[in-house]
C-alpha cells in the first residue's frame, strides 16, 4: 500500500453516506458531528485499513495506521484540551468497532483507553473522585484484558464477585472507592498470570493492541457465524470500521447515566421515544444486561431537563435520517452525548406500522414504505400467539423484549441448544442470566430466548427481535443456576429438559407447553399491502389443495390458486382404500369401477375450490406423483403378511381347542361370546386378508421403479392409464359447470405435469375436448376453463414453442426444474453435499431455496421467450417454493412472468416482494 493512502478521517471530515469506507457506526457519527449534534470528538480508521492488516500475515498494522492515528489524537488533544497519556489532564478514548451492515454485539468495544497508573491518579485529581476513577480503571483493564489479550470474563468474574462478597454488595454500584482499587489491583494481577506480561501502560501502545483486537474481531466465530446467519457477503459489507471516541462518563455520579433508546418503540411502532437508562453506569451495563435499567419514561421525573432534550434529539434523529433511529447516549455532569445512531432494528409489526405512520406523517414516500421492509419479515406477523381461551398461571413475569410466543424444552447453555435444536431437531428455549454474544449459535436454533437479568435493549433483546423470535428478559424472578442446569421460580423449579413457554409480548413465563393461535393482519398491514398491490405488475396466487387452504388464501390476499395438487385429496384416510383399489385392479373394467367411485369425491374437492375462490382462477395439476406412492412399503407389506399368516395358525389352533373343549356345547351366552371371537378370527377372513395383501405386494413390485421422480408419474401415467386423466378432467368439468348453474363464476384451469413433447399434451388435450363435449351436453350450457402445461422438464423449456401452440398458460414448477437441471435429488443434495457447497461458496445459494438465475433462470427465460413468439398473450406463472422468496419473485418480474404462487402464508411476502419488483425495475430507488 502506498503511504499516501488515507486511513483516518475526523467526524468533521468524514463522508456520512460512505458506510462501506466508515463503515456504518463512523459515517453517522461524521454526519451527526457535520449536522451539528453534540457528538464527543473523535475520528475513524476505514474499513479498508481492516482488510489491509488482515490480509498481512505479519499481524503488522499497514504503513501509515499510527502515524495518522497519532496526528488525529493530536487534533483531539487540541479539541479538548487534554492530553493522551498527560497525568495532570489525561484524554481517555474508547475503541469501537463498526461494519457497513450493523451486527449488534458481534464485534468489540473497549471504554476508558489510555488508563495508567500515572493518568489514573491524574483522573481522580481532575474530578476529585477516587471511586469514579477506580470503576473506570477495573472496567478498562477488564475489557481490555478481554478483548485484547484473550483473558476469559471468567478470571476477572471470580475476582470480582470475592470482593463483592466481602463486601456485603448486591450491585457494583454498591462498591465503595477501596473496594474498586482492590478489584483493579486483581484484575491487573489476573492479566498479568494469565499472560505473562505485565498489564501494558503506554497508551499508544494500548491503543495499537485494541485497533488490531477490534480489527481480529471481524473474523471471530460469533462475527462469522452472525454473517452466515444473515446472509451478510462481502459486498455487502467486509471489514469493520475502528471508531475512536473521546470518552464521556455517564458514571460521574446521580446527575450521569447511560442509555439506549430508539425513536419509536422496536416492538409495536409507537410513535414514542423508548428506551432504558442506569444513572451512574457506562454503555455496556445497560447492554450487557448486568443491571436492569430503568424505563426512559422515569428520566422524565430524575432528570426532567435531560427528558426534554433527549426529546428534540429524537426529532432531529427522525427528521434527518427518515427512519427509525437506534441511538446511544450518555449524561455526563447534565450534558447530553449522542454516542451513535443507525437504523433500528424492528420487528416486522413495529416495521409495518412504522412504514405507514411515517408515511402519512409526511417523513417517507409510500414508495420508500415499501422499500423499507424486508419482505421475509413479515413471516414475523404470521407466527402463532398463545390461546387467550387457555387458562394458565403465569410462574414469573419479566421484560417482553421480542413478541410472540413460543415452547419448547428448556436448555441452559448455547452449545447445548445448538445441539438440540439444530442437529436432533428438537424445540429448545435457551435460558440464561444474561446472554452474550457469544451466545449467537444457541440463539440461532432456539425457538425463545429467557433471561432473568438485562433489560429491552439488553444484547439478548436486540438480537431476539432481528430475528423475529420471542424473548422475554430480565426476568428477575427467575434464578438461574447454569453449572446445576436449572432454574427456580419462587419454590417452583424447572430443571434442563422440562418444558416451558415464553410469551414475549407481555414477557411472562409459563411452565409447560401452552396452546397457541393464528395471528390476525393489522390494519397498518393491510394498508401496506394495498399500497403493495397499487405498485406490483406481477399477481400473486397460491398453492392450495383444500377448502380451507383456500380460504387462508384469499385471507392473504391471494387472487387465485396457481397450484393445487390433486394427490393430496387422494391421500384422504376415508378415500384411500379406494385410491388402493384402483392402483391395484388387474384390468380396466375393476379399475373404472374405482375411479366410479372416485369421480363424485374429485367432483365435489374441485367444486368447494371453486365456490371459495370465484371469481379467482383455481389452477388444478392433474395426477403427478407415481401411483406407488399410493401403496405401502414393500417391506412394509411382507412383515403385515408374515404376521398375518402366524395369526392363521393360531386361529386354526383355537377353533380345534374350542371344540375339544366343547365349548361348540356351551350355554347360549358363551356360545355368542366363542362365536363373535371365532368370526374376528375366522381363518378364512384371515387367508382372504393375506390374499389381499399378497396382490397388493405383486403390485407394489411391477411399479417398482429405479428412480421413480424420473419415471411413470404425471402425463406418462395419464397416457399409460388414460382413464385416471379422465376421471379427474370429467370432474373439473362437472364441477364447474355445477358451479356455472348455481350462478358462481368459477375459472377453472387445467394443468397437465411433466410434459417433456407437445404429442403428450395433444394427446390429454383429445381428451378434454372429448369430455368438454360430453360435460356441456349434459348441462346444456357453454362450461369455460383453460388448458396449459407446468414447465419442469428441461425438453419442455427447449420446446417451448410448439407446446404453446396447444397451451393457453405456462406454469414453471421450479422445484423439479431446478433438480432437472443440476442433476440433483433435492433430498439427497440437501442432506448431504449442499451445505458443503454453500460454506465453500461452490454455490452462493441453496437452489432450491433461492432460484438460480444463471441456469434454470435461463431455461425460463427462454421458454418465455419462444412460447410468446407463438402466442404472445400466453399466461405465464411460476408456482413452485421459489414463489414466496423476494430475490426469484424480482427476478421473476424481469423476466416476464404474469403471476407467482407460493403457499398461503408466504402470500403477504409475495405481494411486498412483487411491489418491490416493480419499484427496483421502474428505477425508483429514492430511499
Amino acid at each position: 500500500m502506498s503511504t499516501q493512502q488515507k486511513w483516518a478521517f475526523a467526524f468533521e471530515d468524514g463522508d456520512g453516506k460512505n458506510k462501506k469506507l466508515l463503515g456504518g457506526k463512523g459515517a453517522n457519527l461524521c454526519e451527526m458531528t457535520q449536522i451539528g449534534l453534540n457528538v464527543p470528538p473523535g475520528f475513524v480508521i476505514s474499513t479498508e485499513a481492516c482488510l489491509a492488516y488482515l490480509e498481512d500475515t505479519s499481524h503488522a498494522l499497514p504503513t501509515g495506521v499510527m502515524d495518522q492515528v497519532r496526528a488525529e489524537m493530536t487534533a483531539l488533544e487540541q479539541k479538548t484540551g487534554k492530553g493522551f497519556g498527560n497525568p495532570e489532564k489525561p484524554l481517555l478514548v474508547s475503541v469501537r468497532s463498526g461494519s457497513a451492515m450493523s451486527m449488534p454485539g458481534m464485534m468489540d468495544t473497549i471504554l476508558n483507553l489510555g488508563l495508567n497508573q500515572d493518568t489514573l491518579q491524574g483522573e481522580i485529581r481532575a474530578t476529585g473522585d477516587a471511586r469514579f476513577g477506580y470503576d473506570a480503571y477495573r472496567r478498562f483493564v477488564q475489557l481490555f484484558g478481554k478483548v485484547a489479550l484473550g483473558v476469559p470474563d471468567e478470571k476477572f468474574d471470580h475476582e470480582f464477585d470475592e470482593v463483592k462478597r466481602a463486601a456485603h454488595a448486591k450491585q457494583d454500584v454498591d462498591l465503595s472507592a477501596a473496594d474498586l482499587k482492590d478489584i483493579s489491583e486483581r484484575f491487573l494481577k489476573v492479566v498479568e498470570e494469565f499472560t505473562g506480561r505485565p498489564f501494558p501502560s503506554d497508551p499508544y501502545e494500548q491503543l495499537e493492541i485494541a485497533i488490531k483486537a477490534v480489527f481480529n474481531s471481524w473474523s471471530g466465530k460469533r462475527a462469522v457465524d452472525y454473517r452466515t446467519q444473515f446472509k451478510i457477503t462481502p459486498d455487502m459489507a467486509n471489514g469493520t470500521a475502528v471508531n475512536v471516541c473521546t470518552m464521556v462518563f455517564g458514571n460521574r455520579g446521580d446527575d450521569s447515566a447511560t442509555g439506549v433508546g430508539f425513536t419509536r418503540n422496536p416492538g409495536t411502532g409507537e410513535n414514542k421515544l423508548y428506551g432504558e437508562y442506569l444513572v451512574n453506569a457506562q454503555g455496556e451495563d445497560v447492554v450487557a444486561g448486568i443491571r436492569t435499567p430503568k424505563p426512559l419514561d422515569r428520566l422524565r421525573v430524575e432528570m426532567p431537563q435531560m427528558a426534554k432534550e433527549l426529546d428534540e434529539l429524537r426529532d432531529k434523529l427522525e427528521t434527518h435520517y427518515k427512519e427509525v433511529q437506534d441511538f446511544e447516549f450518555t449524561i455526563e455532569r447534565g450534558q447530553l452525548y449522542c454516542l451513535q445512531t443507525r437504523n433500528g432494528k424492528m420487528n416486522a409489526t413495529a416495521l409495518v406500522r412504522t412504514s405507514v405512520e411515517m408515511e402519512q406523517e409526511g417523513l417517507i414516500t409510500k414508495d420508500q414504505a415499501l422499500l423499507r421492509i424486508d419482505p421475509t419479515a413479515l413471516e414475523q406477523m404470521l407466527f402463532p400467539r398463545l390461546d387467550p381461551s387457555f387458562k394458565a398461571e403465569a410462574v414469573a413475569t419479566g421484560l417482553p423484549a421480542s413478541p410472540g410466543a413460543a415452547s419448547g424444552i428448556a436448555v441452559f447453555d448455547a452449545d447445548r441448544a445448538e445441539q438440540m435444536g439444530r442437529d436432533l431437531g428438537q424445540k429448545v428455549i435457551l435460558v440464561r442470566e444474561e446472554t452474550k454474544p457469544e451466545d449467537i449459535h444457541g440463539f440461532f436454533a432456539a425457538q425463545g430466548i429467557l433471561t432473568s437479568r438485562g433489560g429491552k435493549t439488553s444484547h439478548a433483546a436486540v438480537v431476539a427481535r432481528g430475528m423475529g423470535k420471542p424473548c422475554v428478559a430480565g426476568a428477575e424472578g427467575i434464578s438461574v443456576d447454569v453449572s446445576r442446569r436449572e432454574a427456580m421460580v419462587g419454590d417452583t423449579q424447572f430443571k434442563e429438559g422440562d418444558t416451558i413457554t415464553i410469551d414475549g409480548s407481555n414477557g411472562r413465563v409459563y411452565l409447560g407447553a401452552i396452546p397457541t393461535v393464528e395471528p390476525e393482519f393489522t390494519e397498518e398491514l393491510s394498508v401496506l399491502l394495498s399500497w403493495a398491490d397499487e405498485k406490483a405488475r406481477l399477481k400473486v396466487m397460491a398453492n392450495a389443495d383444500t377448502p380451507d387452504d383456500a380460504r387462508t388464501a384469499l385471507k392473504y390476499g391471494a387472487v387465485g390458486i396457481g397450484l393445487a395438487r390433486t394427490e393430496r385429496m387422494f391421500n384422504d384416510v376415508d378415500r384411500l382404500p379406494t385410491v388402493i383399489e384402483m392402483i391395484v385392479a388387474e384390468t380396466p373394467e375393476t379399475r373404472q369401477a374405482a375411479l366410479d367411485k372416485l369421480l363424485p369425491l374429485q367432483r365435489e374437492d374441485f367444486r368447494q375450490l371453486f365456490e371459495v375462490m370465484a371469481p379467482h382462477p383455481v389452477t388444478i395439476r392433474l395426477l403427478d406423483p407415481p401411483i406407488h406412492e399410493f401403496l405401502p412399503d414393500e417391506h412394509q407389506l411382507e412383515q403385515e403378511i408374515a404376521d398375518l399368516r402366524g395369526l392363521a395358525q393360531s386361529t386354526r389352533g383355537m377353533t380345534a381347542l374350542a371344540g375339544a373343549m366343547g365349548l361348540l356345547h356351551a350355554p347360549e351366552e358363551t356360545r355368542r361370546e366363542f362365536d363373535a371371537l371365532r368370526r374376528t378370527l375366522d381363518p378364512m377372513l384371515v387367508e382372504d386378508a393375506i390374499a389381499k395383501k399378497e396382490a397388493m405386494l405383486r403390485k407394489v413390485r411391477v411399479l417398482y421403479e429405479t428412480n421413480p421422480m424420473l419415471g411413470h408419474r404425471g402425463v406418462r401415467l395419464g397416457i399409460t392409464f388414460p382413464e385416471i386423466y379422465q376421471m379427474q378432467i370429467r370432474a373439473i368439468l362437472e364441477a364447474a359447470a355445477e358451479c356455472q348453474k348455481a350462478g358462481m363464476d368459477a375459472h377453472p384451469q387445467i394443468k397437465v405435469p411433466q410434459v417433456c413433447t407437445a404429442q403428450e399434451l395433444l394427446k390429454v388435450k383429445a381428451y378434454v375436448d372429448e369430455l368438454h363435449q360430453l360435460v356441456q351436453a349434459d348441462y346444456g350450457f357453454p362450461v369455460k376453463f383453460k388448458f396449459g402445461t407446468m414447465i419442469e422438464v428441461v425438453r419442455a423449456c427447449m420446446r417451448a414453442e410448439s407446446l404453446a401452440e396447444e397451451a393457453e398458460f405456462f406454469s414453471f414448477g421450479t422445484n423439479d426444474l431446478t433438480q432437472a437441471a443440476f442433476s440433483f435429488s433435492r433430498e439427497d443434495a440437501e442432506n448431504k453435499f449442499l451445505p458443503l457447497y454453500n460454506q465453500s461458496n461452490i454455490l452462493h445459494d441453496n437452489p432450491f431455496e433461492v432460484l438460480d438465475v444463471k441456469g434454470v433462470g435461463k431455461l425460463m427465460e427462454l421458454a418465455v421467450e419462444w412460447g410468446r413468439k407463438v402466442k404472445p398473450d400466453l399466461h405465464v406463472g411460476i408456482c413452485g417454493e421459489h414463489g414466496g422468496h423476494p430475490a426469484s419473485i424480482a427476478f421473476c418480474d424481469q423476466a416476464g412472468l404474469d403471476y407467482v404462487s407460493c403457499s398461503g402464508p408466504r402470500v403477504p411476502v409475495a405481494r411486498l416482494a412483487a411491489a418491490q419488483a416493480a419499484l427496483q425495475q421502474a428505477g425508483r430507488k429514492d430511499l
